[in-house]
């Protein structure tokens, strides 16, 4: 009998999880998505990796948390890869970028500036990480389907969270809001910490990625009012990649 080899960080092996997955930075975050599923199963919880699965119209899908930052993402990616999946959705929240960006606006993500270490372990930082065209567009018919506000363009993805909210604080607080004038003026949309790992890595193994995420208005720091809490914290962006991950599956299957 052949033994089963179990991921070491993410402590599954393959038939745990389905092709596609979405990709949660927040372990607490899991439950909450898998509940969207047909008939999800808790499979296995190890450091920030949680992980439910269930189906999508008949098809097996997963949802794995992340934890937050590119290293823990790319962990994450790297073994899920090893198991078969192939389509990954990051699901999370972000801070706006654009001026008129509203908290609870949806950002669907085309490509990521690379303002974070992790990918540069992989690609030179010529190389751009870019999201999966079909993935995208299947967002943004989701979006539209469900009807919600959403932004469509390239995320920021950094290392450090109270970089970009707190910069005046910081020793090298002019090179950040310099390079902050810098993404607003070239059109970048939101600022996170983990799609530039997936998109690079996607890239380099020949897999689909795209991602989704919630914004909190631009400038104004963490959601203050229990207003703001709701929106930002809320189901739209899971609302979006569920959808999103139904259009691929009948869209794959047209394809076969």
């Amino acid at each position: 009998m052949k033994e089963e080899i179990f991921q070491y960080h993410i402590q599954l092996k393959k038939g745990d999880v389905g092709r596609y997955i979405l990709l949660p930075g927040d372990p607490g975050r899991c439950e909450k998505i898998a509940a969207f599923f047909d008939s999800p199963q808790f499979v296995a919880q190890n450091r920030e990796y949680t992980t439910y699965t269930g189906s999508l119209l008949g098809e097996m899908v997963s949802v794995v948390s992340t934890g937050i930052g590119g290293p823990s993402t790319a962990i994450a990616v790297e073994e899920l890869i090893k198991i078969g999946a192939d389509t990954f959705i990051r699901v999370g929240t972000s801070g706006g970028i654009q001026p008129d960006t509203k908290t609870g606006d949806i950002a669907i993500v085309t490509a990521a500036i690379r303002d974070e270490g992790t990918s540069r372990q992989y690609l030179p930082i010529e190389f751009p990480a870019v999201a999966d065209v079909d993935v995208v567009l299947a967002l943004r018919e989701a979006a539209v389907k469900l009807e919600l506000p959403y932004q469509i363009g390239v995320t920021q993805s950094k290392d450090s969270f109270y970089g970009e909210i707190e910069m005046d604080r910081m020793p090298v607080s002019d090179q950040l809001h310099k390079r902050w004038k810098a993404w607003v003026e070239g059109g970048a949309i939101c600022s996170e910490m983990e799609s530039a790992a997936i998109f690079i890595l996607s890239s380099i193994h020949r897999k689909r990625a795209g991602g989704v995420m919630m914004m909190v208005g631009a400038g104004s720091g963490l959601p203050k009012t229990e207003e703001e809490k709701v929106l930002f914290h809320g189901d739209r962006a899971i609302r979006t990649a569920i959808e999103a991950v139904k259009i691929l599956i009948e869209k794959d299957r047209g394809a076969r």
